[in-house]
């Protein structure tokens, strides 16, 4: 290592993660950590024993919102089986992967597991038809959507501090909470839950975001891909012959069968969704150390500076994902089953919002006092938050408590 491309190299491991030892935390200059945080909008002394960003992560741990994820839907409802998936496992695992791809690039795992945790706070009850229905009683007040609610309920709905509303989350967390998928397009709704923020300091919108946003939002992909595949294979959705044909997955059949035979489909389905999360996280990180080499980013801004994504698959891997998503959509998401169930679920949603907002006083004593003198917009803006807080179960008592018919969702 004394010759001139020994250091060379040396400084490759030092700055891009390549040959990480599992044990090494040597931060990169690219990470957020390298440079002072741009603080919180509520001025607070340091904690002495944790950094900003970990002590980010353990509120997002400690907030309402993120126990209720335990009683929300993932693919199947909470009540259809005990091995499924749920939002907040489906965050658990997140933020794992995501604390792995950073330890490979170098980056501070503490915030990269912080935003994933936060991702998907703002999830209304019953995934994503949940999130439609919203969407589509709140078109005359402004809309939903689940990236800016997160936002929301990080800067405003969580009330437990005695000094502000919120949980006073760091600069580089809100960020990533805002833009882990990307800079936002002028009028997006996450532009009308941070414009709140403008006074303190901007989120800078129209930028990429720090590399530890980049790589919570990327392992989201490589989770909900994986443990769909593996909810789908359990609900007897689909079977293993069914992914022989795949990308990604149908090599790992092949390897399962060797390994496991045919006679234990739970060990199979745990090998097929290992192997293809091993290829995925692999693939993330080579192609991301080539992306910095080219880059060769000297601090945390020029990540965001840059004219594209920093942390990203490779074109082969983006298109084998992508056809692996097509096929979930076409035999999971859109199963007769899973629609039977949600096409009710959707309902629920739909017709609590409207009695709430015929009949505030139909809400619970907080909300309907919340709710008095307020005009019809933010009337609707605030039952959009009580419903988009709902576990599946409680929005299903409260139906059944409003009406005289509920949906079994079975």
């Amino acid at each position: 290592m004394n010759s001139a491309a020994g250091r060379k190299k040396s400084l490759e491991n030092r700055d891009y993660g390549e040959n990480l030892a599992a044990g090494a935390r040597l931060p990169a200059l690219y990470a957020a950590s390298a440079i002072p945080s741009r603080g919180r909008t509520h001025a607070e002394p340091e904690c002495p024993t944790r950094s900003p960003f970990q002590r980010d992560r353990d509120r997002v741990l400690h907030s309402t919102a993120f126990r209720r994820l335990t009683h929300k839907t993932q693919v199947f409802v909470f009540h259809e089986g005990d091995h499924y998936r749920t939002r907040l496992t489906h965050s658990l695992e997140v933020a794992q992967i995501a604390r792995t791809v950073a330890r490979q690039l170098r980056l501070d795992e503490d915030l990269a597991e912080a935003i994933a945790l936060a991702h998907d706070l703002g999830h209304s009850p019953f995934g994503h038809v949940g999130e439609r229905a919203l969407d589509g009683v709140m078109e005359a007040f402004g809309g939903f959507d689940h990236n800016a609610q997160s936002l929301r309920l990080v800067t405003v709905l969580e009330r437990k501090y005695a000094g502000f509303d919120g949980i006073n989350l760091t600069w580089e967390t809100l960020e990533g909470i805002a833009k882990h998928n990307g800079p936002v397009s002028p009028g997006a709704a996450i532009e009308k839950a941070a414009r709140r923020l403008e006074q303190w300091q901007s989120l800078d919108l129209g930028s990429w975001a720090s590399a530890e946003a980049q790589v919570a939002a990327l392992a989201d992909d490589v989770a909900y891909v994986t443990h769909d595949i593996d909810d789908g294979l359990r609900a007897e959705l689909i079977a293993l012959r069914d992914l022989e044909g795949q990308p990604l997955a149908g090599p790992a059949v092949v390897h399962a069968a060797i390994l496991v035979g045919a006679d234990d489909s739970g060990r199979s389905f745990y090998e097929v969704t290992r192997r293809m999360i091993t290829l995925m996280v692999n693939d993330l990180v080579s192609q991301t150390r080539t992306r910095l080499r080219l880059l060769s980013p000297a601090s945390p801004d020029d990540i965001r500076r840059a004219s594209g994504a920093t942390v990203a698959f490779s074109d082969e891997m983006s298109r084998d994902i992508a056809h692996i998503k097509a096929f979930l959509f076409e035999r999971v998401y859109r199963h007769e089953r899973v629609m039977h169930v949600m096409k009710d679920a959707e309902a629920i949603v739909r017709e609590l919002f409207a009695r709430y907002l015929s009949e505030p006083n139909a809400m619970q004593e907080a909300w309907r006092a919340a709710a008095a003198g307020l005009s019809e917009r933010r009337r609707a803006r605030l039952i959009a938050d009580f419903v988009a807080g709902m576990t599946d179960r409680y929005a299903i008592a409260e139906h059944r408590r409003l009406f005289d018919a509920t949906p079994d969702l079975r």
